[in-house]
């Protein structure tokens, strides 16, 4: 019950091309709403927000005790009171698909935020339908107008990817580091940057799907040929950002995606002297240097093939962290 489904840097992210309003900033800044306020509303779309009562049976039926994670919440009010995960932001809450089950998280936003925009587009046809989105898949969007807040609802998944249940030989972690690679790539044919691309903002299935999530940070540029910005904040900064230099957004997530890769590497223990080879030019100091995403793709897809079939079922003992 304790996945990292969100950063926990705030949006600091500017255009250089003009500077953003007070009043747009407001509007991507992260929210904590008071949940029983948005209960009947989230219910009424066919969705359940984990109550005490759930988090105990979650727990009984993993043969573990509640009380560290309820040690915080107050028994008084019963039962069916709202009962928000410790592990998570004020933003996100965890729940359940009435009609099957399935569990989900719920992320509150600003309903004009570019977060809800973007997510909104990457989840309806034909962009949802493309086999290079590898975006959380979003049951729902609810939309709130009276108090401009907009709920995403996600179908639950982990940090699988890193973890003891993670790739058990090279082609299974070869076909999560790909759709890793290729979901940049399809932002970036959209004109949008991701701008916090980290081993926290990426989830895997239970068969092996890997998504990217939290876009507050995330920005298009659909009017500008060769968008530059000053962008402080994400977990992997590259040295112009840290700088303070204006930055290519696109060559930004093109770093962070190398440093995911070598991060992935060493917690899975799949040392491959191949990939390192397609990553190292992705952290270039040189912005300018460094290759687009789709080149990126293009030199993994060539050096896939290189690699035996014997390391490719090789399996990793433990197959976990290293």
């Amino acid at each position: 019950m304790q996945h990292k489904w969100d950063s926990d840097c705030d949006s600091d992210c500017s255009s250089s091309c003009s500077e953003f309003s007070f009043d747009e900033e407001e509007t991507n800044q992260r929210i904590s709403p008071y949940w029983p306020k948005y209960r009947s509303l989230i219910y009424s779309r066919g969705f359940r927000l984990d109550t005490i009562r759930d988090v105990k049976r979650f727990y009984q039926n993993c043969g573990q005790s509640p009380r560290a994670t309820l040690s915080g919440i107050d028994m008084e009010r019963g039962e069916e009171a709202l009962c928000p995960d410790e592990g998570l932001p004020a933003n996100l809450f965890r729940g359940t698909r009435v009609r099957d089950g399935i569990k989900i998280v719920v992320k509150a936003v600003q309903l004009l935020s570019h977060e809800y925009d973007i997510i909104r587009s990457l989840s309806r046809e034909p962009l949802r339908g493309d086999p290079r989105n590898h975006t959380i898949p979003v049951v729902d969007l609810i939309d709130h107008p009276p108090d401009s807040i907009g709920f995403i609802v996600m179908e639950e998944w982990s940090s699988q990817l890193i973890t003891d249940g993670g790739p058990s030989c090279l082609t299974l972690f070869f076909a999560a580091v790909r759709q890793c690679i290729e979901h940049a790539v399809f932002m970036h044919s959209l004109k949008i940057a991701h701008l916090d691309i980290s081993l926290r903002n990426l989830l895997s299935s239970d068969n092996g799907r890997c998504a990217y999530i939290d876009f507050e940070l995330a920005r298009r540029f659909e009017n500008d040929p060769n968008p530059r910005i000053v962008c402080r904040r994400g977990t992997e900064v590259p040295p112009e950002c840290e700088q303070g230099r204006l930055s290519d957004p696109y060559k930004i997530d093109v770093w962070a995606l190398g440093v995911l890769i070598l991060r992935t590497c060493k917690l899975t223990g799949y040392y491959v002297p191949e990939l390192v080879h397609v990553v190292s030019p992705m952290l270039n100091e040189r912005p300018e240097a460094r290759p687009s995403s789709l080149a990126v793709l293009k030199a993994f897809d060539k050096m896939v093939p290189l690699i035996s079939e014997e390391r490719l079922e090789t399996k990793l003992r433990g197959h976990g962290l290293h």
